[in-house]
């Protein structure tokens, strides 16, 4: 038995904070752990406290559990942390980060960790984030940090950049999501493909595919099948973009044309516009009003251990696997660059796959990345750099250089009206110098 301290940080917003203890409570190796819930708000930290230990008390289970609103109390001797906040309130504020930009003509696709609308969100969670950070340092040195907090790349970049000797990993399941509609394309299931994907969270393509059968190389099939599949295909979001990339760069992205479009100033011509809109009312309503209210009457019924499930995130098994010193393969992590691609920016957060043992996380070298795609990732992360120093120095002058040099923003004029009336309407969460 581990007997660890595992403290979640947001764990009330439920489906975060009762998908992971659902995780935990079916681990074999973490018995005997404790399970920290943190909130700042206590309502809804009461409730996923009250889910989880009748999910520990209905099934008997080994693990303590305890729950605080004090970060302190959270933080003290805690062995990792999981956070996945959000400054709030989340929706309206991302509704915000897409729609002025709009009201000065800047064709941004989503706004959620590219663009302007990227910015805004960056500068709104980098200083809380920080702050944690900041705590962990003070509280548990020695712990390890799980992140699953937007916009990944630039609050990974920012924490490895403040806390350079904190130790930490971000998660995504972009990879994992997009694996379903893999292998509806080369009509094969993705358990018998071997693959390698990487390159910026939300901005990265598979590299290699091939069959685990006899080893052959299956890009020449998606390559003739999939760019019209993508471009027809009906789903949560739009696919367009990622056909677009496939048939022109020879690459498939593994995400979704709301995410990887946030990076390019031409994707609002080739990107399917009212999927992504879709897509983010869709979300916002599944997440705010349907899921959590559900949730929420369950718990009050007395029904809390049922809601208490393991979902498909990878934190726990990499938890697992440092304890274990298990040497397994994670496919799609995000950590500092240091070598994996060799023709990108060494300290740049890259998403690619690492070997998990008792040192944390070790990427897998994977050379050069493919240059033509190379080349927007490298701007990509100049974009990042600055809004990092932006964020960590509290500087509207390098806010103002980070939108000129977003390749979504078109004039000078765009970027100072953006910069000032955000600065105006979210005065209350981005105080800069």
């Amino acid at each position: 038995m581990a007997n660890v301290k595992i403290v979640l940080i947001g764990a009330g917003s439920l489906s975060f904070g009762l998908g992971t203890a659902g995780n935990i409570l079916q681990s074999e190796i973490l018995k005997g752990s404790t399970i920290f819930l943190h909130d700042i708000n206590e309502e809804n930290l009461n409730l996923a406290f009250k889910a989880c230990r009748s999910a520990i008390e209905k099934n008997k289970l080994d693990f303590s559990l305890e729950s605080s609103i004090y970060r302190d109390d959270a933080l003290k001797n805690a062995d990792f942390i999981i956070n996945s906040i959000e400054v709030a309130p989340r929706y309206p504020l991302l509704d915000q980060d897409f729609r002025i930009p709009q009201e000065y003509g800047c064709k941004q696709v989503s706004g959620e960790n590219g663009g302007p609308g990227g910015l805004f969100h960056s500068l709104r969670v980098i200083p809380p984030i920080l702050k944690i950070c900041a705590d962990i340092r003070k509280m548990c040195p020695n712990a390890f940090l799980i992140n699953f907090s937007n916009p990944m790349s630039r609050i990974c970049l920012a924490i490895n950049r403040k806390y350079p000797n904190l130790k930490f990993v971000g998660l995504c399941h972009e990879y994992f999501h997009f694996l379903p509609i893999l292998s509806n394309i080369l009509d094969i299931p993705s358990s018998k493909l071997e693959i390698t994907a990487g390159g910026l969270n939300h901005f990265g393509v598979f590299l290699t595919i091939k069959y685990k059968k006899d080893g052959k190389d299956a890009y020449p099939e998606l390559r003739k099948k999939g760019p019209s599949h993508l471009m027809n295909l009906n789903a949560y979001d739009g696919f367009k973009l990622v056909g677009f990339i496939l048939k022109n760069y020879g690459y498939c992205p593994y995400t979704t044309d709301s995410h990887y479009g946030e990076y390019l100033q031409w994707a609002w011509e080739k990107a399917d516009i009212s999927a992504v809109r879709h897509f983010w009312k869709s979300h916002g309503r599944v997440i705010t009003k349907y899921r959590y209210d559900k949730l929420k009457k369950m718990i009050e019924k007395g029904r809390g251990a049922r809601v208490v499930k393991a979902d498909d995130e990878r934190a726990i098994p990499i938890i697992e696997g440092i304890i274990s010193n298990s040497n397994h393969r994670e496919y799609s992590v995000n950590i500092p660059n240091e070598g994996v691609f060799s023709n990108l920016p060494n300290d740049a957060i890259v998403e690619c796959p690492a070997i998990v043992n008792k040192d944390g996380l070790n990427g897998i070298a994977l050379g050069v990345y493919p240059v033509g795609l190379a080349a927007l990732l490298r701007n990509q992360y100049s974009v990042q750099d600055l809004v990092v120093e932006a964020a960590i120095e509290k500087s509207k002058d390098l806010a103002l250089q980070a939108l000129l040099a977003d390749p979504v923003v078109d004039t000078y004029w765009q970027a100072n009206k953006i910069l000032e009336r955000f600065l105006d309407i979210q005065a209350e969460y981005i105080q800069l110098d």
